[in-house]
């Protein structure tokens, strides 16, 4: 048993008529770096074809430093149905409004070139980096072999210049293949201990969710979804929990993602105990834990 406070959910079912909206996290819930899960794709297509005066939206939020576009050829490579979701917000759509702020700048790419599409069609000049007024962090350019640390000088470079950051995904690490990548969101943590000004792109921080409502409300041609009836589900209390909680949105917190081997399920195996202490230990709660996102 959980906190009381914190139900555990066997089934999404249980809950799922309390909502019109899910903002669902795409990496740890949808897949695992290398494949879908099918009984998630399942859960969102079974909420979605649920009566109910208002149509039953689901919206996927990404951190992926990358435009939406690229987030749903991943998708469909890893064979999550499109009928699951009705649009697909990510950290790199929001990145690309930062930039566009700022027309006509030399911008340095820290980051692996499959996401230089978030450049795409934009008004700045790619730079090196002695040379950028700004620099868009992506993640580590080998996110296999690198830490924030292999990066302690260059960013000590650009903080002496005082150039500011935009960071195109605030995740620490990410799941892949069971084993946790390091993103974006710590080479954005080491400049700003550094003194260095970061802008982040993307959840927990507000514009997201903000962007996230306006456009389930666009989808129905009407006001956006009433933040009681929006549930944000994702397996990270960083972000995916602790944005919704700032926000005022009811969060699903699934645990085998990037928590699993702290609750102990990352067997298949393995099923969820008594996670009270370590809830209690977390900033941010979320109103209800599944073991996995299942209809």
């Amino acid at each position: 048993m959980t906190h009381p406070s914190v139900p555990t959910l066997r089934h999404f079912e249980e809950v799922a008529e309390r909502y019109d909206l899910i903002l669902c996290d795409v990496w740890g819930v949808l897949h695992d770096g290398t494949r879908g899960h099918a009984a998630a794709g399942e859960a969102l297509i079974r909420f979605r074809g649920l009566p109910g005066p208002r149509p039953r939206r689901v919206i996927l939020v990404s951190n992926a430093p990358r435009p939406w576009q690229g987030v749903q050829k991943i998708l469909d490579g890893y064979g999550v149905p499109r009928e699951a979701y009705d649009a697909i917000l990510t950290s790199g759509d929001l990145t690309r409004r930062l930039i566009a702020e700022h027309p006509g700048e030399r911008v340095y790419h820290l980051g692996p070139e499959r996401d230089a599409p978030v450049f795409d069609g934009l008004d700045l000049t790619l730079a090196p980096a002695e040379e950028a007024q700004r620099v868009v962090c992506t993640g580590l350019f080998d996110d296999y072999t690198e830490t924030a640390e292999d990066y302690r000088d260059a960013l000590a470079a650009f903080r002496a210049r005082d150039v500011p950051m935009i960071c195109a995904n605030p995740d620490l690490v990410v799941e892949r293949d069971r084993k946790l990548i390091p993103c974006a969101g710590l080479i954005a943590q080491a400049y700003e201990a550094l003194g260095g000004a970061v802008v982040y792109a993307g959840k927990p921080y507000r514009p997201v969710y903000e962007t996230a409502l306006a456009m389930a409300g666009e989808l129905d041609r009407g006001p956006a979804p009433e933040v009681s009836r929006t549930v944000a589900v994702g397996d990270a209390i960083r972000t995916d929990i602790a944005g919704a909680a700032g926000y005022g949105i009811p969060s699903i917190l699934v645990a085998r993602g990037i928590h699993a081997e702290e609750l102990g399920v990352t067997a298949e195996h393995h099923s969820l105990g008594d996670i009270a202490e370590w809830l209690a230990a977390q900033p941010v709660r979320p109103d209800a834990v599944i073991e996995r996102l299942v209809w």
